[in-house]
């Protein structure tokens, strides 16, 4: 892809010229390039086709509301637009340093420090959703501000992914689905308080910053109950125990949350459907057939 523009603005805004623009590995969804500069800093590019400019907008805002929180470290922005057919985001690039031998126990303690910090700048009055609409993965992520956790999830999360799964699922199946969505209320609880949440937390989504500790890349951002966010982390295998000891140890996680956990992930697994097909089926039926057993009762 050709960034001219891009590369002669970052030249007059660090005073160095441009020594090297090298493909590198940059997930799924875009093109990453490493941008080596003369007097030897490096800066991260992301790219993709102008269409989606939405992406890198979503991603912005959202490292940006982490920031703010100053839990937890994310890149820095530098910049974001189009340039001809193409859309980019231009940030920090972050030279993993030595892992600390706390690691996993900061981890735990400062994603704890993200879901305690007061959200109501993006959700005003105790509210869950979030200021815009945003993406997960490539997804588009509904954020519409509800006053009730259960019913944002209801409506935001799960309806709208079995919406786009109906492909997917046979009469029998969407009617397991509404059964779930009908009694969520017997399932999920309420939290004692809205969280920020990074949105995606599964092991490609944070790396090890200069300092030696996490740093959170590829936000899905919003306000909910720090439930899912926790949930998430242990999907994919889970993270180190002494990234769980630490976090409960700094916040209290709600009785029951083993019992909850594989309903936030179904969210995730209704989106891997809907992103990369029927491969995801069992999963999703499974976690959908076991709730819905139990719903109601």
């Amino acid at each position: 892809m050709e960034f001219s523009r891009v590369l002669k603005n970052l030249t007059g805004r660090t005073g160095a010229e441009v020594r090297e623009v090298r493909l590198v590995a940059g997930g799924d969804i875009n093109e990453a390039y490493l941008i080596v500069l003369t007097d030897g800093r490096r800066v991260f590019l992301k790219a993709n086709t102008r269409k989606n400019a939405g992406f890198f907008r979503a991603e912005q805002d959202g490292l940006e509301a982490i920031r703010q929180t100053g839990a937890i470290r994310v890149p820095a922005v530098l910049e974001t637009g189009t340039e001809g057919g193409n859309s980019y985001l231009l940030m920090e690039y972050l030279e993993a340093g030595p892992k600390h031998a706390d690691y996993w126990e900061h981890f735990g303690r400062q994603l704890a420090s993200l879901h305690a910090s007061d959200p109501s700048a993006w959700t005003p009055g105790g509210r869950y959703g979030f200021t815009k609409d945003n993406y997960i993965g490539a997804g588009e992520q509904s954020n519409t501000i509800h006053g009730s956790w259960i019913d944002f999830f209801r409506e935001c999360r799960l309806e709208v992914q079995f919406r786009r799964a109906s492909g997917y699922l046979s009469a029998s199946d969407l009617r397991a689905a509404q059964s779930l969505m009908d009694h969520l209320e017997d399932v999920l609880q309420e939290p004692e308080h809205p969280s920020l949440l990074h949105g995606d937390l599964w092991g490609g989504n944070f790396v090890t910053g200069p300092d030696g500790y996490a740093w959170l890349i590829d936000p899905a951002v919003y306000v909910g109950h720090a439930e899912a966010d926790l949930a998430m982390t242990e999907l994919f295998g889970g993270f180190a125990p002494a990234f769980y000891d630490a976090y409960r140890e700094a916040l209290a996680v709600p009785p029951g949350y083993a019992d909850r956990r594989e309903l936030y992930n179904l969210y995730h697994l209704l989106n891997h459907l809907n992103l990369f097909g029927g491969g995801y089926y069992g999963s999703v039926m499974r976690i959908v057939k076991r709730y819905a057993r139990s719903a109601g009762r």
